[in-house]
């Protein structure tokens, strides 16, 4: 960068490098240093390792992150360099017409380049071990108490005061493109570490356009788990602009054996969660979702059973023909079976929402006015949500209903 080119240079801010600096001895994480040598730079700043893995991004909008990203106009880089070596790339892109000096971005760079370096220091090398063992041991293929506990204890994590288990949820409000979900993996181990050093966590195997991170936290107490998951909720929410994100949380496993039911637990809470639309769900919070683990965990093929006896028909005839069977039914059981309340909720004509419960008897055999029918679709309802399936929506449109929206102060 020639300094004679620029219209005015940025000049270091003590206040701004004693937070970069603050952020690095406190392993606050690659997204709060990220953050920290943006606003020393005043520019959106994006961390990437030798391998051209992004780690961390500080940007003001998704729009701005492309752009950063793509390495386009206006975007520097410099190289991010420990003694001789190359450990990675600063790339920045002023958010003004003052660029850093000289000084302040080699101060800025330096610091970078040694959070950088240590993040891939041995402590972390071990990660795709760590992975493998997370997926073993919750798919249940590890299940000996001592090889556990050694397993656990080759990779730096100690399990005897106990430990639980968190799933990250995050899905992308456009298309992304890159290595992205290695960098939600990067964030969220970093986030829980600060709060349960040992944490071992894994990519998930979530379909479609979203990320999913297991993590298994040492914590031999409720409250601390707890505190891991609301970290892990807040540290993707500010590293990752233009997410939904979604965690939960598992119960306590004193017994490193019970780890397996405690990732069913965080499944169970994940689907849910993911269904009610929960930031953070615990599974101690799932309600009346709890008595089905047991199905999950040992049989979840009678609960796909019950599952296409009671509400698969009404998802394939709402896929098929874009109709909304399954969401009247939904609020139907929600607004404890009244017909008027339900229409007001969605906007519909009263006769409508009952054209719709009828049909839903004729697709299911259940009639969801009755209450062994609401008792049946309300149960079927949930094994969906446990299972993780998606409940379809689409326009009311089915022939004969004359659907449409309505006022929802419509009288008889």
């Amino acid at each position: 960068m020639n300094a004679k080119e620029k219209h005015s240079e940025r000049r270091a801010d003590p206040g701004s490098l004693e937070e970069l600096s603050a952020a690095i001895e406190a392993g606050a994480g690659m997204p709060a240093v990220a953050r920290a040598a943006g606003r020393a730079l005043d520019a959106s700043v994006a961390l990437i390792d030798r391998t051209s893995n992004v780690l961390a991004v500080a940007a003001a909008s998704p729009d701005e992150e492309r752009k950063l990203l793509a390495g386009g106009a206006g975007v520097e880089k410099v190289d991010l360099r420990v003694a001789d070596n190359s450990v990675g790339e600063l790339r920045w892109r002023p958010r003004g017409e003052d660029e850093p000096d000289a000084v302040l971005l080699r101060m800025v760079s330096t610091l970078g380049g040694l959070e950088l370096e240590r993040s891939r220091s041995p402590e972390w090398a071990t990660e795709e071990a760590a992975g493998d063992f997370v997926r073993a041991l919750l798919g249940r293929k590890i299940t000996d108490r001592g090889d556990i506990e050694a397993r656990a204890a080759e990779l730096g994590t100690d399990l005897a005061a106990g430990a639980g288990v968190l799933i990250a949820r995050v899905v992308p409000h456009v298309a992304q493109t890159g290595e992205w979900r290695s960098r939600v993996l990067a964030i969220a181990l970093r986030a829980i570490r600060a709060i349960s050093p040992g944490s071992l966590g894994a990519e998930g195997d979530q379909a479609g356009e979203g990320a999913e991170v297991i993590a298994i936290v040492p914590a031999g107490e409720e409250e601390k788990l707890g505190r891991a998951a609301e970290a892990l909720a807040n540290e993707l929410d500010a590293g990752l602009k233009g997410f939904t994100v979604g965690v939960s949380q598992s119960r306590v496993a004193l017994d490193p054996v019970d780890l397996y039911r405690a990732g069913q637990e965080a499944l169970l809470a994940a689907n849910v969660g993911e269904a009610e639309g929960e930031r953070v769900l615990a599974f101690e919070n799932t309600g009346a979702y709890r008595l089905l683990l047991p199905a999950m965990s040992e049989d979840p093929a009678e609960l796909e059973r019950f599952y296409s006896e009671t509400v698969e028909p009404l998802v394939a005839y709402d896929e098929q023909y874009e109709t909304d069977l399954v969401k009247t039914v939904e609020t139907y059981l929600d607004n404890d079976g009244n017909v008027a309340a339900t229409a007001q909720q969605l906007y519909t004509h009263r006769h409508t929402i009952r054209y719709r419960l009828e049909r839903a008897r004729e697709l299911c055999g259940h009639d969801v006015t009755s209450t062994e029918g609401r008792e049946k679709l309300g149960l079927g309802r949930k094994a969906m949500r446990v299972l993780g399936i998606a409940s379809p929506s689409g326009p009311a449109g089915e022939p004969g209903t004359q659907g449409g929206r309505v006022p929802p102060a419509e009288t008889d």
